[in-house]
């Protein structure tokens, strides 16, 4: 999945104020899945869904899509360290707390929210995706979830 150097162009113009906060830069120290960081899976997020967007011509609308794919896990906190809390049910409650962050530190519409909310969908079963930009960061998630997983577990490199 590669985009064209328009598109790069694009999406790092509508990336900017994301990738410039440091809250968002926060996001590289912690880790996601295998080797990689939550920065870097969000990032490997949004590329894949801007590119099933434009590939698919799906026509989802590109800001949205972009805002709710890299902040889908903007929750700045390492799930790895089980203490016996929050943490232990990461997987069903850090939406949860990635959208409450995106709303504290961004203006984010409610549709954005909704993507966040909805990014873990089968895990959360009653969290289905409700508009195209949902349903596309979900999908997304979960084909860069598994690459992580299975082929990114010691090298330390984006897969986009």
């Amino acid at each position: 999945m590669k985009l064209t150097k328009r598109e790069n162009r694009k999406l790092k113009r509508m990336l900017k104020t994301y990738l410039e906060n440091p809250k968002v830069q926060e996001m590289r120290e912690y880790i996601q899945h295998g080797a990689v960081s939550t920065y870097d899976h969000s990032l490997n997020v949004t590329k894949v869904s801007f590119w099933l967007n434009r590939r698919l011509k799906l026509h989802a609308k590109e800001k949205t899509l972009v805002t709710g794919a890299i902040l889908h896990d903007f929750y700045l906190y390492d799930w790895h360290n089980k203490d016996g809390g929050a943490h232990d049910w990461h997987g069903y409650h850090h939406a949860d707390t990635a959208r409450h962050n995106a709303k504290k530190y961004f203006n984010i519409t409610k549709h954005e929210e909704e993507i966040i909310k909805r990014h873990m969908w089968p895990l959360n079963i009653t969290r289905v995706p409700n508009s195209r930009e949902s349903l596309i960061v979900c999908m997304a998630d979960k084909y860069v979830s598994l690459h992580e997983t299975l082929f990114q577990r010691k090298v330390k490199k984006k897969i986009i």
